[in-house]
C-alpha cells in the first residue's frame, strides 16, 4: 500500500520529478506533486493487470509517461488563459496526457475517453483515488461521443487525419485540437483534410528524454464568405 505522499516510490523520483518540473517552469503544489507520484504507484500496481502501458520501470515512467506529458502543461495553461476549459483526452490508455493535466491544471474539466473499458475504469479509479472530481473516465468510441469540449488531445493515439476525423462531432465550434507527436510529422499534416488549419507548431523538450517531441495545433478553418 502507499501513502497519498507517493513514498513508496522512493526518493529518487521524486527528487526526479522536482528536476524536471524546474526544467519545465512548472510550479506545482506539494499536494499536485504528491498526486503525480501516487498516479504513477497506480499505474505500476495496476498496469499488468490492467495491461496499461508496455513501460513497467517506475523511473522510466516518470521520463517516458509523466514528465512527457507535463511538457504540455504550459501550453495548455497558456491557451486556456485562466478560461473555465474542457478538455477531451482521445485515446487516453491509462490516462496519458489525461490526468496529469487534470492533476496540473485542477479548473480544466477533463474526459478521458477510451475504447477499452478496463482503462476507461482505472481512470475512473484514479479520479476516486486521487479525489480530481474534474476527471471522467468514458468508455467509447469517440466518434460516438456526445458533447462539445473546448480542447480535444490526443498522444500517440491516430494519425492527425484519423485524429481530426474521428473527434470532429466532439469539438467545439471554435475549439482546437491539441496532438502531441514525435518528429515534425509533416506528411501527416500534408494529408489532413480540407478546413483543418494547422495554425501552430510547437517543438517540446522532454526532461530526460532524448526523443523529439512536438504539439499540434489545429482548428477548423474560417469560412470564406
Amino acid at each position: 500500500m502507499t501513502d497519498s505522499t507517493g513514498a513508496s516510490l522512493g526518493g529518487g523520483l521524486r527528487d526526479g520529478l522536482q528536476a524536471g518540473l524546474k526544467s519545465l517552469g512548472l510550479d506545482l503544489s506539494e499536494q499536485q506533486v504528491a498526486q503525480l507520484l501516487s498516479y504513477i504507484d497506480l499505474i505500476a500496481k495496476w498496469g499488468k493487470v490492467y495491461n496499461l502501458t508496455a513501460v513497467r520501470q517506475p523511473s522510466e515512467m516518470l521520463t517516458h509517461h509523466l514528465l512527457d506529458s507535463l511538457a504540455v502543461i504550459a501550453p495548455l495553461r497558456a491557451a486556456a488563459q485562466g478560461r473555465a476549459i474542457k478538455l477531451l483526452d482521445v485515446g487516453s490508455g491509462a490516462g496519458l496526457p489525461g490526468v496529469v493535466i487534470a492533476i496540473c491544471c485542477p479548473d480544466m474539466t477533463v474526459h478521458c475517453v477510451d475504447t477499452v473499458a478496463k482503462k476507461a475504469a482505472f481512470i475512473q479509479q484514479v479520479a476516486v483515488s486521487l479525489q480530481l472530481s474534474n476527471l471522467k473516465g468514458v468508455h467509447e468510441r469517440v466518434e460516438r461521443l456526445a458533447g462539445h469540449y473546448d480542447i480535444v488531445t490526443s498522444r500517440a493515439f491516430a494519425s492527425l487525419q484519423d485524429f481530426v476525423t474521428l473527434s470532429s462531432g466532439t469539438l467545439a465550434a471554435e475549439g482546437v485540437w491539441l496532438a502531441m507527436k514525435g518528429k515534425h510529422p509533416a506528411e501527416e499534416i500534408a494529408n489532413l483534410p480540407a478546413g483543418i488549419d494547422v495554425f501552430h507548431v510547437e517543438q517540446l523538450k522532454v526532461p530526460g528524454l532524448d526523443a523529439d517531441r512536438c504539439l499540434i495545433w489545429m482548428k477548423r478553418a474560417a469560412a470564406v464568405t
